[in-house]
């Protein structure tokens, strides 16, 4: 992937994974990405629901960016995950199914 110039996301549900996968000697990932597995696709947030989760893997990962995924449904869930540590949001089943998915992104980062 660092050949090609490539990103790295690794998906992590909790935060011994994150642990697990911030101390990889070998090749660090570009971004480590928590999501809770039980708030994939539904209508809670892991920036809402469980901030304290956000707040643990972003001290684990220090030094490695981290993005809040599962849920993040729109601008608050985003600015949640800002304020905890987050660098980004990772987006899925929200986005895809948006009637207007340029609409969707716009009030997603609406005054951040």
């Amino acid at each position: 992937m660092k050949e090609l110039n490539l990103k790295s996301i690794v998906c992590v549900s909790n935060n011994s994974e994150a642990k697990k996968v911030s101390n990889f000697k070998l090749i660090k990932p570009d971004f480590i990405a928590i999501e809770p597995p039980e708030l994939i696709g539904g209508e809670n947030s892991v920036s809402s629901t469980k901030p304290e989760v956000i707040e643990k893997v972003v001290k684990i990962c220090s030094g490695i960016p981290v993005l809040a995924g599962a849920g993040v449904k729109d601008n608050n869930d985003t600015k949640i995950a800002l304020k905890l540590g987050c660098n980004g949001v990772l987006l899925s089943s929200h986005y895809v199914k948006s009637k207007d998915p340029e609409k969707f992104l716009i009030e997603l980062i609406k005054d951040l």
